[in-house]
């Protein structure tokens, strides 16, 4: 499968300059959060797949306003494709605003969802806005990550964790791509393309 990931900005290349058949050779768009939701129902408009996304912590109007067309899995776990995705939006908490959680209240977002991960047989992709701590976060407030998410890579192996939240033209210098155990780490910071296996029937 052709997968294409998205977060934080939108990109020119998909909207403002958007040519028609750009986004044919997808067969799912992964959102992570912070992004005009009309974009979004934009890209699943123009698209011949799927979009789904979590909210980030800017995306209070989501609740009013959500994007038209796309499938919310925030606090879910989906199959799309004989993929199993896991949602997991917002951030840390830093200002008490939308989307933001304490380490506390993620874990225990996570432990919620067990059940469900047991009967699937684990996760393939994990989507959220924010990073796991120590990779691919950043040392302020606002970005750091979450080790909750680093105990639910640890435990259920998943293919791909996809976040967002830290945004590669701010100076982190925080690498597009990390690794732990068989887990890719990937930062879809505007946009990035991925290819994965369906898994075997």
């Amino acid at each position: 499968m052709k997968l294409l990931a998205i977060s934080d900005t939108e990109s020119k290349f998909l909207w403002d300059y958007y040519q028609p058949g750009r986004l044919d050779d997808y067969d799912l768009i992964l959102a992570c959060g912070d992004l005009d939701a009309q974009y979004l129902s934009f890209l699943v408009t123009m698209a011949c797949c799927p979009l789904l996304y979590v909210p980030g912590n800017h995306d209070g109007d989501y609740d009013r306003r959500p994007p038209e067309g796309c499938d919310c899995v925030d606090g879910r776990l989906v199959t799309v494709g004989g993929l199993r995705i896991l949602g997991l939006g917002g951030s840390i908490r830093y200002s008490g605003g939308p989307h933001q959680y304490t380490e506390r209240e993620m874990a225990l977002r996570i432990r919620r969802l067990r059940l469900r991960l047991l009967q699937a047989g684990g996760v393939d992709i994990v989507l959220t806005h924010a990073p796991p701590l120590g990779l691919g976060d950043a040392e302020d407030a606002a970005h750091r990550g979450f080790a909750c998410f680093l105990d639910l890579i640890d435990r259920y192996g998943p293919r791909y964790f996809i976040h967002g939240h830290v945004h590669r033209n701010y100076g982190y210098n925080v690498p597009r791509a990390l690794t732990r155990g068989e887990t890719t780490v990937l930062n879809a910071y505007e946009r990035y393309e991925l290819e994965c296996r369906r898994p075997d029937p």
